[in-house]
């Protein structure tokens, strides 16, 4: 893209519709005159009144505990430099928005257009009655630390200069993270930082902080190495000067371990880099661009760890890892500052991550197949969702422990779930089920091993404890695949039933597939020949008790895949096949059926399919409440799917009285219990929303689905399989990893189910 381009499509991106970035919206009902009697007056006085007695309910009635200010004067604009407050607008609402995307923390920007360090002071501190925490912006150096120090003094809420320390956390975290993977001594290791702004100088800090010696560590800025004999050194810098006989850069970096960039592009050059000591790491942090570009440094030393400022580069140091995460922490404690304890917890937190396995949605966003910790992946990308729970409950027990939290949590599972649901990531049914696997895992077949999604997927439920797998398919395929994302499978059993042909496990596979289906067009050859094919294989193995369940439909559809099941398993006696989906929404779990299977079901399937379901869902300990839906309420339409789901209804509260179920209903009408409660008092269903949705047909099942699938932002779990002999479950085709892990989960806790009849 061309910089006029870029230019334009920036300009516009910020223009276009409504101006700006970030918009303030109600957080309570504003329909009705007695809604607003509420919001204002008369009925505001009674929080007001409340707080002026007890000022902590600010907390409790306003937005405080969640709301943070960010604050600049425009001195020290990202790379732009001092363009003036009104100039730094666009980064402070930027700032706002990242806030908002990644913590869920409300944020007002606030550009004070002055230069004097005591009216700057005075114009935040007055305004502590509105914020939760403050956090500085682009305040330019030296002016910034004493603004900073004086404010964290004086107020009584968390302050952080975002500028200096969220880069030293990051590049601290980096940093520990190099050294261990350069096997050096993070205390041994000679330290050059070029720069010695505000940033730098609080990199520094950090790197001392986290173990690093300060006699190893010299920093120099525009005039060269900061010698102690230099004249007119300022404090911030001083601490900092060295008494070594070196003057330049060139001299400072030779025989150096790292190199730490806060300064200018270019600065450092290919023969520098190479006079630095063995498996050295640098950090060249300047942007856009910078002091050494990251091409020419790989391929000077291939020895090295190399990171940058820049997002088209491996190990990016953003600031967007640390700090919606520390203000998260300490607003949810009520903590009176952001001290050393919570951002040293923080480097800690952020490292760690790093070592754990990478989440699937983390190797979509950078289209990868494996990120793993290494010299590409020192410290966790943006993208990571764990990030909200990993850093932010290392900051509020650190603030908890150190003794600046006015608030204490005692269940941090509690608090794990809250901090996930802020970002609609609610997926704790998903933890209960996973929490049952892991206490008896069984055994899975992959049907599809040779593929990399599968081969993950296979990993994780490995490492996580969830499921003990088996992987069919060609060995060799798999085992270079294996080695090529290096994904961690050693002792697993891997099976090609191609090379099973002369085996007495496959001729026992064959005669049984023969002797089911001989009446139905299957020879003895035609029984050989399906047997090489992985999914009836699988099939067979889940059918002799050689696996508790299988696993398949990745890259094959839906009908192919199941039928080989229903060929060597088959349904239980007296029973049907349907297709459930779990689906994840931000409001919590529903569940879809029959979406997969039965096509235009009458109104006896219909109370079949329901029964089976409502089964189902109670194995997740989730109470059904059902609706069978159509495009009428009780009787306002006719026609022949209102009068079929009618008659279902009909049959199941005359068999199975026991079920919560009603219909025919709408679907939204099954979903807002404000709506149907108002309208339809007498439902079975009054009180509370339905959690259960039985389709008439499987067109509208399985639009319904994708629709909340891509629209509504839900994730989906399912197929879930229902009504087979034996415990089988058929992905969705291209299914993504984490979907596959989550099929594997039910596939286990459905095999549990299963063992718990024989």
């Amino acid at each position: 893209m061309s910089n006029i381009n870029r230019k334009k499509e920036a300009l516009d991106y910020h223009a276009l519709g409504r101006p700006g970035k970030i918009a303030i919206v109600p957080t309570k009902p504003y329909n009705s005159q007695r809604d607003l009697s509420l919001a204002y007056s008369p009925g505001v006085a009674e929080p007001c009144l409340a707080i002026a007695e007890n000022p902590e309910d600010a907390y409790k009635y306003t937005a405080k505990g969640n709301l943070v200010a960010v604050i600049s004067n425009g001195t020290a604009v990202l790379g732009l430099g001092d363009i003036g407050a009104q100039a730094g607008k666009p980064v402070m609402e930027g700032k706002g928005l990242l806030f908002k995307i990644f913590a869920d923390i409300d944020v007002f920007d606030i550009e004070l257009d002055t230069k004097n360090v005591d009216e700057f002071v005075n114009i935040v501190k007055a305004l502590e009655p509105t914020f939760g925490g403050i956090n500085l912006e682009d305040i330019k150096a030296p002016e910034c630390f004493e603004i900073e120090r004086r404010l964290k003094a004086e107020m009584n809420i968390p302050v952080m200069h975002d500028d200096q320390h969220g880069t030293a956390i990051i590049s601290g975290a980096a940093l520990i993270n190099a050294c261990e993977l350069q096997g050096k001594d993070i205390a041994s290791v000679k330290i050059v930082v070029n720069g010695a702004g505000a940033a730098a100088i609080s990199c520094t800090s950090m790197y001392v902080a986290v173990g690093a010696k300060k006699e190893n560590i010299v920093m120099l800025d525009s005039k060269g190495v900061i010698r102690s004999d230099r004249e007119q050194l300022d404090g911030s810098k001083a601490e900092w000067a060295t008494n070594r006989d070196i003057h330049t850069l060139a001299d400072a970096v030779a025989g150096s371990d790292v190199f730490i960039g806060l300064s200018a592009a270019d600065v450092l050059t290919a023969d520098m880099l190479k006079s630095m000591a063995d498996k050295p790491i640098v950090l060249a942090m300047a942007n856009p661009n910078p002091e050494i570009a990251y091409d020419l440094a790989v391929a000077t030393r291939s020895d090295i760890i190399m990171g940058t400022g820049r997002s088209d580069f491996p190990n990016q140091v953003n600031n967007v890892l640390g700090f919606p995460y520390i203000f998260r922490g300490a607003l949810d404690v009520r903590a009176t500052a952001i001290n050393e304890d919570m951002k040293i917890a923080a480097v800690h937190a952020i490292a760690d991550l790093a070592k754990q396995t990478v989440p699937e949605e983390v190797n979509q966003a950078y289209n990868t197949n494996n990120l793993r910790f290494g010299t590409d992946y020192v410290i966790p990308k943006p993208t990571d969702p764990r990030l909200i729970t990993e850093v932010s409950i290392a900051v509020a027990k650190a603030a908890i422990a150190s003794g600046v939290a006015r608030q204490t949590i005692t269940d941090w599972e509690v608090y794990k779930d809250e901090l996930r649901k802020r970002l609609g990531k609610d997926d704790g049914i998903m933890r209960k089920v996973t929490s049952i696997a892991k206490n008896n895992p069984k055994r899975v077949v992959f049907a599809e091993a040779d593929n990399a999604k599968t081969l993950r997927a296979a990993q994780i439920v490995k490492e996580e404890g969830i499921a003990i797998p088996i992987l069919l398919g060609n060995k060799d395929r798999i085992t270079n695949m294996i080695e090529e994302y290096a994904f961690d499978l050693d002792n697993v059993t891997i099976i090609d039933p191609k090379a099973e042909e002369k085996t007495e496990r496959f001729e026992k596979y064959a005669e049984h597939l023969y002797k089911k289906r001989q009446r139905r067009g299957v020879s003895k050859m035609d029984a050989i020949k399906l047997m090489s094919n992985r999914n009836y294989f699988a099939a067979s193995m889940v059918e002799f008790g050689e696996a508790d369940t299988l696993i398949s439909g990745l890259t094959r559809n839906y009908a192919s895949t199941i039928k080989p099941a229903l060929h060597v398993i088959g349904a239980k006696e007296g029973s049907r096949i349907v297709g459930m989906y779990m689906m994840l929404t931000s409001k919590g779990p529903l569940f879809l059926g029959d979406t997969t299977v039965n096509t235009d079901p009458s109104a006896e399937e219909l109370a079949d399919i329901t029964v089976l379901i409502e089964k189902a869902v109670r194995r997740f300990n989730v109470k059904p409440r059902i609706a069978m839906l159509s495009y009428s309420n009780f009787g306002s339409s006719d026609g022949p799917t209102p009068t079929k789901v009618r008659e279902a209804v009909k049959l199941l509260h005359k068999n199975h009285p026991e079920i919560i179920v009603d219909g025919e209903l709408q679907a939204n009408f099954a979903l807002n219990k404000e709506m149907l409660d108002s309208n339809f008092p007498f439902s079975t269903l009054k009180g509370e929303s339905a959690n259960t949705l039985i389709f008439p047909s499987l067109a509208s099942g399985n639009i319904a689905y994708k629709l909340l699938q891509e629209v509504g932002n839900a994730e989906a779990v399912g197929p879930i399989l229902l009504g087979m002999n034996k415990p089988v479950h058929v992905l969705q085709l291209d299914s993504s990893v984490r979907e596959i892990v989550n099929m594997v989960t039910i596939a286990v806790v459905d095999a549990q189910a299963h063992e718990s009849l024989k």
